[in-house]
């Protein structure tokens, strides 16, 4: 029979390519994808789809039921440029679908439980350099304050319920397939599609802002490695600290510039460079190597190539 996965928040950024890796590996009947609206074509033609309000319980429980749900991956939210405008409904939505699946645990509807957190967990008081798994925090935005407060909410429920609940601290994440979804390092995807079509691009970061970044395959990768590790190699319960390169807008530029030398670049901060200021510069994600053997395949020039390769 195999196991049923069901995929919240499958039409974002991550979701999507979430939903379609999980169906290559589990098969397209065996993941079932959610959203408040519908997806890409690929999306909802290679298999079943469902509307649903994550932040409705039970209509939650109702589809968890009727498929018989093993694993719920938890990937719908309010993102952090876009919370800063909505901070009430970005808290709302953030909060209240994770206790949703976290109560559905509880009462052992559900095995295993995958939640997202971020590098917006920290804040302008973490040290920047290579910043370490527990350290200080003090996000300063409404999305790393709802990132925080669930990885506090998903240890306690580990600790207190025995919740088998797993999470990443994504960085910023860059892919060709889905366009972002109103984060601060949304400009690392924009700039390639810039690239290709206008040959220019206005940066809203300064040019010598260093950010974590991934590359998408490496983010979807990592997901699936957490889940499938067994229970006792998982030591962190909160979320686990992720990283592959760091770079600066004007680094990106250059990489860029490697296979488009025309290519120009401006700078035009606006309110998320204040967001991006308060963000690590590097992150030091040896517990996770430790723990699960977690290792990034791909660099910045790798990323580059993949992207432009695939957006032509």
């Amino acid at each position: 029979m195999g196991k049923y996965i069901l995929i919240i928040g499958a039409c974002g950024q991550i979701g999507t390519e979430l939903t379609l890796a999980l169906r290559a590996k589990y098969g397209n009947d065996h993941v079932i994808a959610s959203d408040i609206r519908e997806g890409s074509d690929n999306l909802m033609e290679s298999g079943p789809f469902e509307i649903l309000d994550a932040t409705d319980y039970d209509a939650l429980e109702e589809v968890i039921a009727y498929y018989e749900i093993n694993d719920v991956y938890l990937m719908a939210a309010m993102l952090s440029a876009t919370a800063e405008k909505f901070p009430m409904r970005a808290w709302n939505l953030n909060m209240n679908s994770l206790f949703n699946v976290l109560n559905l645990a509880k009462e052992k509807k559900v095995d295993k439980v995958f939640w997202p957190s971020s590098i917006a967990v920290f804040g302008p008081n973490t040290p920047k350099q290579n910043t370490k798994q527990n350290t200080i925090m003090e996000p300063s935005t409404v999305y790393g304050i709802s990132k925080q407060s669930g990885e506090r909410w998903c240890e306690y429920y580990f600790k207190k319920f025995d919740v088998d609940v797993r999470s990443i601290r994504y960085p910023g994440l860059i892919s060709w397939k889905t366009m972002p979804g109103g984060g601060t390092t949304d400009y690392a995807v924009d700039i390639y599609h810039k690239a290709l079509e206008e040959g220019s691009y206005s940066c809203f970061l300064k040019a010598d802002t260093a950010l974590p970044m991934m590359y998408m395959d490496d983010a979807i990768r990592a997901t699936l490695q957490i889940m499938d590790a067994d229970s006792e190699n998982i030591k962190v319960r909160s979320s686990y600290n992720l990283a592959a390169m760091s770079f600066t807008p004007s680094a990106m530029a250059e990489s860029i510039q490697n296979h488009i030398p025309d290519f120009e670049i401006a700078y035009e901060p606006d309110f998320r460079q204040a967001i991006a200021d308060s963000w690590p510069n590097s992150i030091d994600d040896s517990q996770a190597k430790k723990d699960w053997g977690w290792q990034a395949e791909f660099d910045l020039e790798a990323t580059t190539k993949e992207m432009l390769g695939n957006l032509k």
